[in-house]
């Protein structure tokens, strides 16, 4: 009997650590309403798609109407509001928050430790402090890099417009990618013998005088995926025209509005891709077995228009 009721104990233990376990890995899998916080940065194109693109690939995976809600908020690049709407987030009991360029994932990152972490549209994570370790990420927080390698971006640069031998580089020095980038810019450009010259605006309501003042002297403009530069693509492009030089911006987005060509992505995929992870994370996969992740799809963009201004001989790739 004494032995018969020690198995029985020793099962129902067993049974109860099993149960127990199970229960950790798919707490929000178990929810009927599961809470997803998202942080933006700005009113950006490139962040915006993004975050149209986490959602529709959320909705398609099933987490849609009553099976979710979206605590969405957008700081308008104010870093008063990052840290205001980062600690919301960090309250709201979230399962999964997204935090949207680096500035917002560093806010919410440093706000709320606990809450599993996605970030997407941040060039290098590693250099933001977000993680430690991009295969086996070590800070709570993982996601989907925008990283097109910058000198194959250079490179479409040279030779579709071989008469451009002096590269304006315009970025706001406050943003860490920008940063990241234009020093691998400048590196490139260097090793190409090519010349360059440089201007920052901290902020959209500098760029035109920067860009006037920059392509009196340069034969193309090379843009990094910087958050000020893209907001105020159609300022750039506007003064390109007039000056009728080419601009290569980093990302796809920004061709659009008001760019020449370039190798990019497009960022509603880059959310759709991070989206994924999303769904990962609330079926129970925890971040640490989440690798952070490279841009699925990289293309040549064009905007015809733009093409069409430009005074120089261009050589489209095939």
């Amino acid at each position: 009997m004494k032995k018969h009721l020690l198995l029985a104990v020793a099962g129902m233990t067993l049974i109860g650590l099993t149960l127990t376990g199970c229960g950790k890995q798919s707490k929000a899998a178990n929810k009927e309403t599961v809470k997803v916080g998202i942080l933006q940065l700005m009113d950006q194109t490139a962040l915006t798609e993004a975050r149209k693109g986490f959602e529709t690939e959320l909705a398609k995976a099933g987490y849609k109407g009553k099976r979710i809600k979206i605590d969405y908020v957008n700081a308008q690049g104010d870093q008063a509001n990052l840290k205001t709407m980062s600690d919301r987030l960090a309250r709201g009991k979230n399962d999964v928050n997204l935090a949207i360029a680096t500035p917002a994932a560093q806010a919410l990152q440093k706000a709320d430790k606990k809450t599993p972490m996605l970030f997407t549209a941040i060039t290098d994570p590693k250099s933001a402090g977000l993680v430690t370790n991009l295969a086996k990420p070590d800070k709570n927080a993982t996601g989907v890099t925008d990283l097109v390698a910058v000198a194959d971006q250079i490179d479409l640069l040279h030779k579709t417009f071989p008469q451009a031998k002096t590269i304006g580089l315009m970025y706001n020095a406050g943003e860490p990618n920008s940063v990241y980038q234009i020093k691998q810019a400048k590196a490139y450009l260097k090793k190409l013998g090519l010349r360059y010259q440089i201007k920052t605006a901290a902020t959209t309501n500098d760029v035109q005088q920067a860009a006037e003042s920059l392509t009196k002297d340069v034969d193309a403009l090379y843009l990094p995926a910087d958050n000020v530069m893209a907001a105020a693509m159609p300022t750039i492009g506007k003064v390109a025209k007039e000056k009728q030089i080419p601009v290569v911006p980093a990302a796809s987005t920004m061709v659009k509005d008001g760019g020449t060509i370039t190798k990019g992505i497009d960022y509603r995929d880059l959310g759709k891709q991070t989206a994924k992870m999303a769904t990962k994370l609330l079926k129970g996969t925890s971040v640490k077995k989440l690798a952070v992740e490279k841009p699925a799809n990289v293309k040549t963009v064009k905007n015809e228009a733009m093409l069409k201004a430009v005074k120089q001989k261009v050589n489209l790739p095939k």
